[in-house]
């Protein structure tokens, strides 16, 4: 039997913040158990070739029908490997709105507003700009300008501006509104997941042992307290002990089918798949939020632009020379360029729906492989009130759990989003995106609201951010307590976007790292009591 002081599940954005503040000062020893790979391939590293990511790094989950999306199967990319999510998403580097946090703590979440979490937002970013009141310059997670971006990627941008939307080129400073260039979680035209971030500078301490191809088949719970966690490597099993705590940071999709698998969780739900109850928690697994997200494509023929006609393959062909030999070009991409935020419901506290725009024609999240070239337009609900869930398929811990985001069951999400859509279209329709000559693979009356209902039911689906499902509160149904402490349990925590109450305004990746790196100041302090 292995034992560590603490266990840490799950190497992604949260994952490995949290394992680097247990493991820094060198007087704990850390056990980082991660269920994929090493992720250090020039696919994850490369940002421009992220449609051609292997399946190794990604989940790639499915939902269930969902009933309000005519019922269409969804499709939910999650990371595999160090740096989970971090290490295939966009990159794009976007806290949330400050009334997001401020509304937490108005929720009960003590210690969770703005004036708490802006502190380690700063001590985690290095902004190639330097520091400021808003932003940090010397952390490890670096934040740069885009390196090559798309001139069509600033019409976008412009082309909005001049419907006044005010330009913006800093959505983390001190007003979100507007449209800009995002600035990139990249170091030197390369991706900087948080596994380079912060596991990297710790490789070779004697007291950080990292542990990859692991399975984890359920938490060790004796007497009341997390004890331990039985993992399978192949086709061994294995007892790691933890002497002072267990950290689960597996994921809005992981983190609660771990939990389940341990025997916490809804009580009839384990008991249909014959897991003991150890403790009854109907609010594992609920509360599923995630930005529905409505698209439209244009073709456009210029090869700064990703498409698959030959010509298109040539210029990527030598843009990866170019990349390898100096780190530049349209490889450097994260493809989710520009966009920007804006309030369409004047009642609403702050921006409420989100635009991208994408750097290719996008169908079917990128896995149907098109010769087009263009480019794409996508706006989200920034706070949606639909909810899912995240349930059991089976006991296997090796099966995918159910997974149902409900998108746009509540009716108030999908008003907006027809709002939303309607801007995007003016936008197009506005110079110079305008004068570009892109088509419009699919027109539609954007008027027409019966049919522009249908299209956002036809075609809507994530992008990309699933939380909620291990939600923090103070109230005694919650999952955590604001220090993440599992609820009736002790030398338990969840460090991931599962712990959000409710979902940020935002891309969720780097509040999904503060959450981590919270989560192991937290567990430092428990210790020294």
């Amino acid at each position: 039997m292995d034992s560590f002081d603490y266990i840490v599940i799950g190497a992604g954005s949260a994952g490995s913040a949290a394992t680097a503040r247990l493991a820094e000062d060198g007087r704990n020893t850390v056990c980082l158990l991660e269920a994929g790979g090493n992720n250090t391939h020039i696919f994850t590293r490369t940002p421009g070739l992220l449609a051609m990511m292997p399946k190794a790094s990604n989940w790639a989950f499915d939902t269930e029908p969902m009933e309000s999306l005519g019922g269409r199967i969804g499709y939910q990319p999650r990371g595999r490997g160090l740096g989970g999510t971090s290490a295939i998403n966009g990159m794009v580097y976007i806290r949330g709105n400050p009334w997001d946090y401020d509304n937490w703590a108005a929720m009960g979440c003590t210690g969770w507003a703005w004036e708490d979490v802006l502190p380690v937002f700063k001590r985690q970013e290095g902004n190639q700009r330097g520091g400021d009141a808003w932003h940090g310059g010397n952390g490890p997670l670096t934040v740069s300008e885009q390196i090559s971006p798309s001139p069509v990627a600033q019409a976008f941008v412009e082309a909005a501006e001049q419907l006044q939307i005010p330009h913006n080129d800093d959505f983390n400073g001190p007003r979100q509104e507007g449209f800009g260039l995002y600035q990139v979680t990249q170091q030197n035209g390369e991706r900087w997941s948080s596994a380079r971030a912060f596991l990297d500078p710790l490789q070779g301490r004697p007291n950080l042992d990292i542990r990859t191809g692991v399975v984890i088949e359920r938490i060790l719970i004796e007497d009341g307290r997390a004890t331990g966690v039985m993992v399978r490597r192949g086709s061994k099993r294995e007892t790691i002990t933890a002497r002072s705590g267990v950290i689960l940071s597996a994921g809005a999709f992981g983190s609660p089918q771990i939990l389940m698998l341990s025997g916490i969780g809804p009580g009839a739900e384990l008991s249909r798949h014959g897991i003991d109850v150890l403790l009854d928690r109907g609010a594992v697994g609920e509360n599923l939020q995630d930005h529905c997200d409505f698209l439209t494509s244009y073709e456009l023929n210029d090869l700064g632009l990703f498409g698959g006609s030959l010509r298109g393959i040539w210029a990527v062909a030598k843009a990866f020379v170019e990349h390898r030999r100096h780190r530049t070009g349209m490889l450097t991409t994260n493809f989710a360029e520009s966009g920007g935020f804006v309030t369409i419901d004047p009642e609403a506290p702050c921006p409420d729906v989100q635009y991208h725009f994408i750097r290719a024609i996008i169908q079917n999240h990128g896995r149907d492989k098109l010769r087009e070239h263009g480019f794409s337009l996508h706006v989200c609900v920034l706070r949606p009130e639909s909810k899912g869930w995240v349930r059991l398929k089976s006991a296997d811990p090796t099966d995918a759990p159910a997974i149902n985001p409900n998108f746009l069951s509540d009716p108030r999400d999908m008003e907006l989003l027809k709002k939303g859509a309607r801007l995007m279209a003016r936008i197009a329709d506005t110079p110079p995106l305008s004068t570009l000559g892109a088509r419009d693979r699919n027109p539609i009356d954007y008027e027409d609201d019966a049919a522009l209902e249908r299209r956002i039911r036809e075609v809507s689906d994530t992008i990309y951010h699933p939380v909620g499902t291990c939600r923090m509160g103070c109230d005694a149904d919650s999952v955590v307590d604001p220090q993440l402490k599992l609820r009736g349990l002790d030398g338990l925590w969840v460090a991931d976007a599962s712990i959000m109450p409710k979902i940020v305004s935002g891309n969720t990746n780097a509040p999904s790292i503060m959450i981590g790196e919270r989560c192991g100041d937290f567990v430092l302090a428990a210790a020294r009591g």
